[in-house]
């Protein structure tokens, strides 16, 4: 695909990761982290796995398992020797499990919140992952969690949903959307 199509790049070493994992084979892995830096590893390659347009390579190493952009990936060495699979390993599972890690890191921050019962919908359409869904409180509003990157983001999704939705914490986030309603009332009263 060229370029403006819409669609990220191939990645370059993603074919010879792929068969890779195919045939079983470690690998001697060049790899630049997120600061530019360039390392070398040998990497027993376990699964390769798409989360939107990006390709990672979910592998076992000397530290346990670990993941890595394909896009990032140097150069491709197969070693010849085989690869080791962690007893019982399952690529799904392994890869859920990473994903959700993933998404944790980028929205550290969870507001607790209560929300009307009929509107759940509308929460799940506006924060997808970000949304867990607990039990009845005792007025019968849902206790909800919603994960952001901080609390003045947070607070200015949340600040649409006051109709629905009860902050009960942070007190960061409740200070923030009173601060939001302040000037709401002060710009359109």
């Amino acid at each position: 695909m060229g370029v403006g199509s819409g669609r990220a790049p191939a990645a370059p070493f993603l074919d010879q990761l792929q068969d890779a994992v195919i045939r079983g084979v470690q690998v001697r892995l060049g790899y630049v982290d997120r600061e530019g830096a360039e390392t070398g590893r040998t990497v027993h390659p376990l699964g390769v796995v798409a989360k939107g347009p990006s390709w990672y390579l979910v592998s076992h190493t000397e530290a346990g398992r670990r993941t890595f952009r394909v896009d990032r990936v140097s150069s491709v060495d197969p070693t010849g020797e085989p690869v080791h699979r962690p007893e019982g390993f399952d690529l799904a599972e392994s890869w859920r499990a990473i994903a959700d890690e993933v998404d944790r890191g980028r929205t550290p921050l969870e507001a607790r919140a209560l929300c009307t019962p009929g509107e759940l919908g509308v929460l799940r359409i506006a924060f997808g992952g970000r949304l867990e869904v607990g039990g009845a409180a005792a007025d019968g509003r849902i206790e909800v969690v919603v994960r952001g990157h901080d609390e003045h983001l947070l607070a200015g999704e949340l600040a649409a949903l006051v109709d629905w939705v009860e902050v009960t914490g942070p007190a960061g986030v409740r200070d923030r959307l009173a601060s939001i309603g302040s000037a709401l009332v002060g710009r359109y009263a």
